[in-house]
């Protein structure tokens, strides 16, 4: 049985080198490693928040003791609500990775639900997330439908 934790912030380090696998599995240009200090100290922060709206749910690779096998993570965000969805609230799945000698283990699956769990004990109703071709069938089979919507994004 997988047993997903809520990670905590000295799982920061091993969620941001599981996010550069993630990268990496996505096949994206060079992402460099730049970027991974600055993502640690917002994990290290955004994880210690008593009543935070970014969680992340771990399993723990299996005979190493402060190194993860998998993870997601997921944000709740606010914004004016609409027909479908009058609340307004909503949540975001991103950062679901699995080292490749721990898939096929029911990791990222136990991780998903426990990140599901949190969103519907704080009410969220409505989650997205980007699927990439390996993940969308894991996410179908937890209820995600593709949606219409196009995303368009501007970056300074």
């Amino acid at each position: 049985m997988n047993h997903a934790r809520r990670a905590v912030p000295e799982d920061a380090e091993e969620l941001v080198r599981l996010r550069q696998i993630m990268f990496d599995s996505l096949h994206r240009p060079d992402t460099g490693t730049g970027w991974q200090p600055a993502a640690v100290e917002v994990l290290r922060t955004r994880l210690a928040e008593p009543d935070a709206t970014l969680a992340a749910f771990v399993v723990d690779r299996p005979g190493r003791p402060g190194e993860l096998a998998a993870c997601a993570t997921g944000t709740v965000e606010y914004r004016l609500g609409g027909p479908g969805n009058p609340t307004g609230v909503s949540g975001h799945v991103f950062n679901v990775a699995t080292d490749p000698d721990m898939r096929r283990r029911g990791h990222s699956r136990a991780c998903l639900e426990a990140l599901l769990g949190w969103y519907r004990a704080r009410g969220v109703r409505k989650i997205d997330l980007h699927a990439s071709r390996e993940g969308a069938p894991l996410y179908a089979s937890l209820g995600f439908v593709r949606t219409p919507d196009p995303s368009m994004r501007l970056t300074f």
